[in-house]
C-alpha cells in the first residue's frame, strides 16, 4: 500500500466517460514488461525509499516517487492517429525527499508535468521513467536481478544511486491483487523489490557524500482501489538484519477501527513471500509527535508483532520532522520517513502515515 496523499487527491476522481481496466485476480506478471507503464489502468506509481550511510557514518533517508495518471480522453486517444506532443493524456507527478538524519534536516520537493515533448514519461524501449531531471533507469531490464540507476537534482541537494536487487520481485497480496476494500476492482496490482543494495553519491549544499545502504521499491497500478469511510492509513517497510523483510499496512476507518482489508507480507531470507491478513499481525501506536506546521499528531513509535514468524519489534524514528506538508489547504499532509527497528530483530525501514492532520476525502467510486 503505497501512495502520496497529494497524488491521490489529484488522481482519485475517475476520468469521466472512460473505461479503464480494473485490478482483478488472475493477472499474470511478466518482466521486464511490468516494470513499465500500464496505460489501460488509470493510476500508476513507482516508489523508491531507502536508508544510507556515508563513509564517516552520517545517515540519510531518501524518497523518489513517480506517478502517472490518465486523464479524460486517454483511453480513446491510445487508438487515435491524430496526436500532438502537447496532448494531455496523462499527468505525471513526482516527489523527492532527503532526510539528513545526521544534520537534523528534512528536504522535500514535488513536480507536476504533462508529457509534452519529453518533459516527463515512461519509455519501455529506453527502460526509463522520468520527470524533468529526476529519473529511474533499468540498466539491465532483461535480467531478473538487473541493476537500476536513480538520479535527481533539486536546489538543495542532488543524488545518483546504483541499485542492485538482492531478491526477485515480490507480488503483493493474493492471486495477483492487493485488495484494499470490499468489491471487485477495489484493489491494485502491486509488486515490490524488497531489498536493493544501494551505493552512490549525495551532494548536499557544498558537501559530497559517498553513501551505501539498502532501498525498497514499490510499483502499483490500478483504476479504483479505495472505498468511502477509509480515513487514512499507516504503512511500514522493514528490512531486517537477518535478511528478511516485512511490509505491513493498516487502513483506518472514520470510526477509528481497522479495515478488514488491511494486510502485509513477510519475505524470508531466501525470498519466499507469505501473505499476512489482518489477523496475522498487529500494529500498536505509541509516542506521538505534534506537527508545528499542520497540528497533525503522528504516532512515531510503534510495536509490530507477527507471532507466526516470532517477530516482535519496536519501531522508532531518528528524525521527527519528516512531514510532507501540502502546498494547498484542501490537501492533507502526511508523514513519511526513515525508521529504526529493534526487539526480536534489528533493522531499518520506512514509515508512511496519512490522515492525521485531517481525514482524507478521496473521490472514490461509491460502487
Amino acid at each position: 500500500m503505497r501512495s502520496s496523499v497529494i497524488c491521490l487527491l489529484l488522481f482519485a476522481l475517475p476520468a469521466l466517460g472512460q473505461e479503464f481496466r480494473r485490478a482483478l485476480p488472475g493477472y499474470e506478471f511478466a518482466f521486464p514488461r511490468d516494470h513499465f507503464s500500464h496505460p489501460e489502468f488509470q493510476v500508476e506509481w513507482w516508489y523508491f525509499t531507502g536508508n544510507l550511510r556515508a563513509d564517516e557514518g552520517r545517515r540519510f533517508g531518501f524518497e523518489l516517487t513517480f506517478f502517472r495518471n490518465a486523464v479524460e480522453g486517454a483511453a480513446s486517444s491510445q487508438d487515435s492517429a491524430e496526436t500532438s506532443p502537447w496532448d494531455i493524456d496523462h499527468i505525471y507527478l513526482a516527489h523527492l525527499a532527503l532526510s539528513d538524519v545526521g544534520g537534523g534536516e528534512f528536504y522535500k520537493f514535488e513536480r507536476l508535468n504533462r508529457g509534452g515533448p519529453g518533459l516527463a514519461g515512461i519509455d519501455a524501449n529506453q527502460a526509463r521513467i522520468w520527470n524533468g531531471n529526476w529519473e529511474v533507469r533499468w540498466l539491465e531490464p532483461e535480467k531478473p536481478l538487473g541493476a537500476l540507476r536513480l538520479r535527481a537534482v533539486s536546489k538543495d541537494f542532488s543524488f545518483e544511486f546504483h541499485l542492485e536487487p538482492k531478491k526477485l520481485p515480490v507480488i503483493q497480496g493474493e492471486n495477483s491483487v492487493s485488495q484494499k476494500a470490499e468489491g471487485a476492482g477495489k484493489a491494485s496490482h502491486y509488486v515490490s523489490y524488497t531489498r536493493l543494495s544501494t551505493r552512490g553519491e549525495i551532494r548536499l549544499g557544498d558537501e559530497d557524500f559517498e553513501v551505501e545502504g539498502s532501498a525498497w521499491m514499490d510499483h502499483e497500478f490500478f483504476t479504483n482501489s479505495l472505498a468511502p469511510g477509509q480515513a487514512g492509513w499507516d504503512w511500514v517497510s522493514a528490512q531486517l538484519d537477518d535478511g528478511s523483510e516485512l511490509m505491513l499496512y493498516r487502513m483506518r476507518l472514520e470510526d477509528g477501527t481497522m479495515d478488514a482489508y488491511s494486510s502485509g507480507t513477510y519475505v524470508a531470507p531466501d525470498g519466499t513471500a507469505t501473505h499476512l491478513s489482518l489477523d496475522d499481525y498487529s500494529m500498536t501506536p505509541g509516542r506521538r509527535w505534534r506537527s508545528p506546521t499542520t497540528g497533525g499528531e503522528y504516532p512515531l513509535a510503534w510495536t509490530l508483532k507477527v507471532p507466526r514468524f516470532k517477530i516482535d519489534l519496536e519501531l522508532t524514528t531518528p528524525l521527527d520532522k519528516q512531514e510532507v506538508v501540502s502546498r494547498t489547504p484542501a490537501s492533507p499532509s502526511y508523514w513519511e520517513g526513515a525508521v529504526d527497528l529493534k526487539g526480536s530483530h534489528t533493522g531499518s525501514g520506512y514509515l508512511e502515515m496519512t490522515g492525521y492532520d485531517k481525514p482524507i476525502r478521496l473521490g472514490v467510486d461509491p460502487d
